[in-house]
Order: C-alpha cells, then sequence, then structure tokens
C-alpha cells in the first residue's frame, strides 16, 4: 500500500498557495495543466546560485564558472536519474517541451524524413506535437495522420495497430498523457508496437514527467521530452532525452559557441554529446532550478504522487458529472488523472474560468492547444480543472460548488428552476451531449 502525502506540510512549501486573489477568496490553483508552483527549495536554489557562486559555465577557469559547471552538471545527473536514462549523454538541456520537439524535428527530422514518409500522431496532441510536423512537412513532402478517439473519448490498442499497419510511419510522435482529456496512454506498450511497425518513437512527457515515474529504458522510446515548469521547475527550461546512437547519428540544430569542438575558416567539428545540441549560453540557473524540482518530487515519491491526483481527479470528474448541464470532455476517472475539461451548456467557457476566480479558483480556458481535438469532438472551448500534489479534497469541493453556482446562475430554465435548484440541492447529471 503507498502511503499518503502530507498535503498540510507539503503546501507550506509552496508560498504562493496562501494568497488571496483579488476576490478576496483564498486562490486554488487549478490550472497545473498549464503549469505548476514553484516549492521554496527550488526558489532557493536558484536564489543561491544567483547569490553566491553565478557565473558561465564549462571551460571557464575561475572559481565561480568552476562552482557553477558542477551544479550545472549535477542538475543534469539529477534529471538522468529521474529518467533513469542510461548516460548523462543522452540528456540535453532544451527550452522546454517545444524547443526539444523542434530540435528532434530539425536535427533528426530534417536528417532521416523524406518526400511521402508518414508522421503518425494522435488527434489529442498538443499544439508543440503538431506544429513542428506540419513545418516538417513543408520542408520535405512527408505527410501528417492522425489516429482518432472513440465516443469514450479513449484511443485504443487495436485503432493504433490498425493505423501503424495502415500508414507505415517513419516517425510515431504521442503524448504520454493528454493535457485536454487527461487520458494516460500505455506508453511502454505503444512504443513496442512503433518499433514492430519500423517507426521511430517519440513521447511527449510534459503531462507525465510531473505526475507519474518516467523510466525510458522500460519505455524504450527513442525520443522523449519534457518541460522544467510543469514539475515545481523554472520556465526556460525542458529535456530532450534521446537514445545515444540516435543523437550521435543526427545533426546539431543549432550552431554557435558551446556545440564546438573546433572553429576553423572552412568549417568546424562538433562537440560532443550532450554539448553538441547545447548551444550558446545555456539555462544555468535554471538547470539548477529544474534539479532541485525533480529532487523534491522524487523524495516525496512519483507512486504516492500520482496516487493522490487520482483520487482528486476522481472526486472532480464525478462531482462535475453529477451536475445538471455539465459534460465532462474525457474519459471515466480509471483511465486518466488529475485533468478534468468540461463544458457548461449555454455557457463559454471563458465566463466559466472569470466567474470561478471570482471564488477565488483559478482554472484554464480555451483550446488548450490542442485545436484538431476540440474540432474533433466539435466544442469550441472548454474550462479545465487539473489538480496537483498540493490541492486538498476541500478545495475539489470549492470549485464543484463554484460549478453548481456557475450552472444556477446562467440555466437556461430561468429563474424559478434556478431557485429550485438552489433550495433543493438536486443536481441530476444531465445526459444531453453539448456542442458547444
Amino acid at each position: 500500500m503507498i502511503a499518503p502525502l502530507e498535503v498540510e506540510a507539503i503546501r507550506r512549501d509552496f508560498p504562493v498557495l496562501e494568497r488571496d486573489t483579488d476576490s478576496g477568496h483564498r486562490l486554488v490553483y487549478f490550472d497545473n495543466a498549464a503549469s505548476t508552483q514553484r516549492p521554496v527549495a527550488v526558489i532557493e536554489a536558484m536564489n543561491d546560485c544567483y547569490r553566491h557562486y553565478y557565473s558561465n559555465v564549462h571551460r571557464g577557469i575561475h572559481t565561480l564558472s568552476e562552482e557553477s559547471t558542477r551544479a550545472y552538471e549535477a542538475a543534469r545527473q539529477i534529471t538522468a536519474d529521474f529518467l533513469n536514462a542510461a548516460s548523462t549523454r543522452e540528456v540535453i538541456f532544451a527550452a522546454g517541451t517545444t524547443a526539444a520537439i523542434n530540435t528532434v524535428a530539425r536535427s533528426w527530422g530534417d536528417a532521416n524524413i523524406g518526400k511521402g514518409d508518414v508522421i503518425l500522431l494522435l488527434i489529442s496532441e498538443h499544439h508543440a506535437n503538431i506544429v513542428p510536423w506540419h513545418q516538417l512537412a513543408e520542408r520535405t513532402g512527408c505527410v501528417v495522420k492522425f489516429v482518432p478517439i472513440d465516443d469514450e473519448f479513449l484511443i485504443r490498442d487495436e485503432v493504433i495497430a490498425k493505423h501503424l499497419a495502415e500508414h507505415q510511419p517513419k516517425l510515431f510522435a504521442f503524448g504520454a498523457a493528454s493535457n485536454t482529456l487527461g487520458t494516460e496512454y500505455p506508453v511502454q506498450r505503444w512504443t513496442q508496437m512503433g518499433h514492430d511497425a519500423g517507426a521511430t518513437v517519440l513521447v511527449d512527457a510534459a503531462q507525465a514527467a510531473p505526475h507519474w515515474a518516467i523510466d525510458v529504458q522500460a519505455w524504450d522510446a527513442d525520443f522523449v521530452v519534457f518541460s522544467g515548469h510543469k514539475v515545481c521547475g523554472p520556465t526556460g527550461i525542458g529535456v530532450l532525452y534521446g537514445k545515444e546512437a540516435l543523437l550521435e547519428a543526427a545533426p546539431p540544430f543549432l550552431g554557435g559557441g558551446g556545440m564546438i569542438s573546433r572553429v576553423t575558416v572552412d568549417g568546424f567539428t562538433t562537440h560532443e554529446l550532450p554539448e553538441k545540441f547545447e548551444a550558446g549560453t545555456p539555462p544555468i540557473v535554471e538547470a539548477v532550478g529544474l534539479g532541485a524540482a525533480l529532487t523534491y518530487l522524487q523524495n516525496l515519491g512519483m507512486d504516492r504522487i500520482h496516487q493522490h491526483e487520482q483520487r482528486l481527479g476522481t472526486r472532480c470528474d464525478q462531482g462535475l458529472r453529477e451536475i445538471e448541464g455539465v459534460r465532462v470532455i474525457g474519459p471515466q476517472p480509471e483511465h486518466k488523472g488529475g485533468i478534468n475539461s468540461f463544458v457548461i451548456q449555454g455557457v463559454h467557457s471563458h465566463d466559466v474560468s472569470q466567474f470561478l476566480d471570482g471564488r477565488g479558483v483559478a482554472v484554464r480556458a480555451g483550446h488548450h492547444c490542442t485545436m484538431p481535438l476540440h474540432d474533433a469532438l466539435g466544442v469550441t472551448a472548454t474550462a479545465r480543472a487539473s489538480c496537483y500534489l498540493y490541492n486538498t479534497e476541500d478545495e475539489v469541493d470549492v470549485f464543484l460548488q463554484a460549478v453548481r453556482d456557475v450552472r444556477a446562475k446562467f440555466a437556461p430554465t430561468g429563474r424559478r428552476r434556478r431557485r429550485r435548484s438552489e433550495t433543493s440541492g438536486d443536481s441530476p447529471a444531465d445526459s444531453a451531449k453539448l456542442t458547444s
């Protein structure tokens, strides 16, 4: 049995959770799928670097440079351990998940993808795992294809197998978890299926790394990417993991200082991995912060974090489904973590978000950088509540009451029905399919 998180103690590590919003209500931060908050350990680690030993890294002979270099490379080792990578040579620091995927597209993609080749994606992918492949298609003439979801918001193994067999993709790129649906996908199984079909596999772990343990060797994916700001770390840094042989063979994307071994008037030779893909001054202090964040998460225990989020996510999901006029955009709780997207009949998601903000509840509204998914579902926008390790069941209840109040305020059946529902407390589930 996994021991539960000590959430009240954890919350004391996050100063921002102690504040009130402009409405005067205590902050309930349910926008974690967009970006998480920072614990004191991360803030202090970055502050310590700036205050006591910051300098540019590598090749510096003075004390500050050597100390900064040690801290920077220590963060790489922490990241390699977090991923269970075989070597730090397989861990590249990038500006974020988007930059990491673009690096693969411009480096490995330009070198290996040609006219008529197929790149297979899920319809639920974030734009960061769609647009770089469209751009690659414009450069090379390759074709981008999508795997659909079913009426239960799921993608079955047999559908993956069908599309792999039909399209024989050169690259199969998919998110480990959907940032809109919340669905958690079977990474290791789908990676094996991709490899069996002859595809190189890239996994976008931006919505997995904060929430459950990652083992890139067990996954066997060729590339794995995630962002620092979603794992309680700073913005401006992310991680590209790649199998060493693939990174060795791929040409560098960016050129300049740091990624070279030698430069002459006739050309240049690249540095060894991982510097080969880290041109220019790297995100030094951000790497220190990322290392502190990953250490913080590992000390809590990724299995404990995942268990906590699933409990909160289930409470959110079940509560939303009990509110008349609310439709959950996502599968049943057993298929997802702490993300719940939803629409309220007759109310635009932006208005939902604004109303909830008046109750101190921060949620995201819009298409969540998943326009193709929203188009496929026939919805223009959704509201999204996403829980994390520092959220509580009481906060879920505050959120659900705020959603009930939105529904009561804007219920299309009029003032009389609203008064009755407010006084009776009845909230039968709405079985109608909402399309806007």
